[in-house]
């Protein structure tokens, strides 16, 4: 079977797909986005020469970009961890035909080729190449070096096939850049010289180019090699066993009623993938103060550490919130077919929300280093959270009709499931309104008076709680049948 038969069997899946009208507005969305990103790598190219330059006027710019490169593969590497969906097909029909195996897992590899990841570093290095050759550097070995970098952006694409197989080699990785920023960072070791002669050897020696090129040809064999094991109808029909830990949660009693869809959901994220990539990234909310609270810009603009502080201890309630009821899709049918309080469950879901929350504001107490105005701001955003934040969130659920797949193993920022349009409406409030409601009386008043307006919001939300439950129980009901026929239609 050609490539060309390949891509026209890609074609018409992709084409037939019964979501594929109804996801139409989120590729368009992604395609403004990847042209968004597409221009901030272009002008980043052809800029960060002169950026450099003037920085550092005593040095030369091009070894600087050299030594800085390393950042550029860890953080590329982590970044395609995360976000880059590896290519998948359904091979069973493959197996039972006379298709050569070696065809199928070469079509796959060479597929990732063209994933926006390996275009980008292409939309950076070219600008960037054109500038160096225009400034006097060799044309010659610049191509060179820009075949040495293209190819260790091609081995970051291959290897990251093999970190997905091993979570723990990734946790490695970013340990790695997260200790290298930080040694930088606060003048202790500065790793960037060391890893630049290497970088800086693509150009000044040329022949070092061979050592990407090795990687990339070993790292496409050795994932080659892996599929090719694998590649059995055995192994796909064979049933799968697991084991699962029965976690003794009676501890959850002490909730009542509520009791039954907290240990639900409790199993439900410790046993499935998908919670488990969510439950691991609410937890990197909590560094998302740092962007903001190191710098001294945004001292000047309490309004967006309102905008932080919202985040810092919402990650939970907004990764987690948003595919609510999605997270029950597969069950959803059967659960509405029992004597179920609708209030309850949605109670269930707030609750689990709301400790997450704490839980969060208490493992956030070493921000109390840049002040307790910031920590202050942050227990107020908690607030916010609690009282406010979670029922938007749980409103905006009644919307959501796209049924997610728990044991998935798919990217968790990338991942499109659980995902429409509205829900970009329904979290105008969540992000503007705690900022508003800031700013406002901090213009007029002061700094404690808009922090106080932001903790007496969400205790206004925590009075209102059962009119709020209420309100949202009739949306769901009114939405009841709509999302019980979304939720059985599949892929």
């Amino acid at each position: 079977m050609t490539t060309s038969q390949f891509l026209s069997l890609e074609w018409k899946q992709f084409r037939r797909s019964s979501f594929f009208e109804k996801g139409l507005a989120i590729k368009i969305l992604m395609i403004l986005a990847a042209l968004y990103f597409a221009a901030i790598a272009i002008f980043a190219g052809i800029g960060v020469f002169f950026i450099f330059k003037k920085a550092l006027p005593d040095q030369d710019p091009f070894s600087m970009i050299n030594n800085y490169m390393i950042y550029w593969v860890l953080g590329d590497l982590g970044l395609r961890y995360f976000m880059q969906q590896l290519p998948v097909m359904n091979i069973k029909p493959m197996l039972l035909l006379p298709v050569r195996r070696k065809s199928v897992i070469q079509f796959l590899l060479l597929k990732t080729s063209f994933s926006f990841f390996n275009i980008l570093p292409l939309l950076f290095f070219i600008p960037l190449s054109i500038v160096l050759i225009v400034q006097g550097y060799n044309p010659v070995m610049i191509v060179g070096w820009f075949v040495g970098v293209l190819s260790i952006s091609f081995s970051i694409n291959f290897l990251n096939f093999i970190l997905n197989k091993n979570s723990k080699a990734f946790y490695v990785v970013i340990s790695i850049l997260a200790l290298s920023v930080g040694l930088q960072y606060y003048g202790i070791f500065d790793i960037t010289p060391f890893t630049g002669v290497f970088f800086n050897s693509l150009y000044e020696l040329g022949y070092t180019i061979l050592i990407p090129l090795f990687t990339v040809v070993f790292l496409f064999k050795m994932n080659y090699r892996l599929l090719r094991n694998n590649f059995y109808i055995d192994g796909a029909v064979k049933a799968k066993k697991e084991k699962f830990r029965n976690y003794n949660l009676e501890f959850l009693n002490r909730f009542g009623t509520l009791a039954t869809f907290l240990k639900n959901d409790v199993k439900m994220i410790t046993r499935n993938a998908r919670p488990k990539q969510v439950l691991m990234m609410s937890f990197l909310f909590l560094f998302y103060g740092l962007i903001f609270y190191t710098q001294d810009t945004y001292k000047n603009m309490p309004v967006f550490l309102a905008f932080a502080s919202i985040f810092v201890t919402g990650g939970f309630l907004i990764t987690f919130g948003q595919l609510v009821p999605s997270w029950d899709s597969e069950y959803y049918k059967l659960m509405m077919s029992q004597n179920v309080s609708y209030k309850k469950y949605l109670e269930s879901k707030w609750l689990l929300m709301a400790l997450a929350c704490v839980v969060s504001f208490i493992l956030s107490t070493p921000y109390i280093y840049f002040g307790w105005d910031i920590y202050a701001m942050i227990a107020a955003g908690a607030s916010f959270n609690i009282g406010l934040n979670s029922f938007i969130t749980l409103y905006g659920g009644a919307l959501n009709r796209v049924p997610v797949e728990l044991n998935q193993k798919a990217k968790a920022f990338s991942n499109t499931q659980g995902f429409n349009p509205t829900q970009l409406l329904i979290s105008l409030p969540k992000i503007l309104g705690p900022m508003l409601i800031f700013y406002v009386p901090y213009k007029l008043i002061s700094f404690n008076a808009g922090i106080i307006a932001l903790t007496l919001s969400g205790i206004l939300g925590l009075t209102f709680k059962s009119y709020f439950l209420s309100f949202i129980e009739k949306t769901y009901q009114k939405t009841k049948y709509k999302t019980i026929a979304a939720f059985s239609e599949k892929k």
